[in-house]
């Protein structure tokens, strides 16, 4: 099981990483992959990732735990993004290799869920009115409660 989780401070190229976790993942079924960019709608002019490395990073280690403990995975990789990202700007990229394709897809909708309602990142948007704190949405929560989690 190849596992390769990150926090960046820098802007990915999500193509590229998942180029090249497909090539480590030769034997491997299917690779589902989910890539989540900064909203390029309305008055929002920057998106603000907030996080505590010492939290958010072992908090993501243990999110790959949970998700390598429920699906027969051959790889998993997590990258999400911190700092200030303007509209269009890649922030998150999940993807799983598995034998088979349901088990990639769950892995990744499992993980997706856990971070958009449970993560350790704190999110604001710049507005022409100013800064405003970013919540989870019900959705997110009713999402997240699909998994037991």
């Amino acid at each position: 099981m190849v596992r390769d989780v990150q926090l960046l401070e820098k802007g990915f190229s999500p193509g590229k990483a998942l180029g090249l976790f497909a090539k480590d993942h030769p034997l491997s079924g299917g690779i589902a992959s989910f890539v989540g960019k900064v909203r390029p709608d309305g008055d929002v002019k920057v998106l603000e990732l907030v996080s505590y490395e010492r939290l958010t990073l072992p908090g993501m280690e243990t999110l790959a735990d949970t998700v390598e403990g429920r699906w027969p995975l051959d790889g998993l990789l997590i990258h999400h993004r911190t700092g200030y990202l303007r509209p269009g700007a890649a922030i998150v990229l999940v993807a799983a290799a598995a034998r088979h394709r349901r088990d990639a897809f769950e892995a990744v909708d499992f993980a997706m869920d856990h971070l958009k309602s449970r993560s350790w990142f704190w999110k604001r948007e710049k507005r022409s009115d100013g800064w405003h704190w970013i919540e989870p949405r019900e959705q997110d929560h009713e999402d997240a409660s699909r998994w037991d989690i």
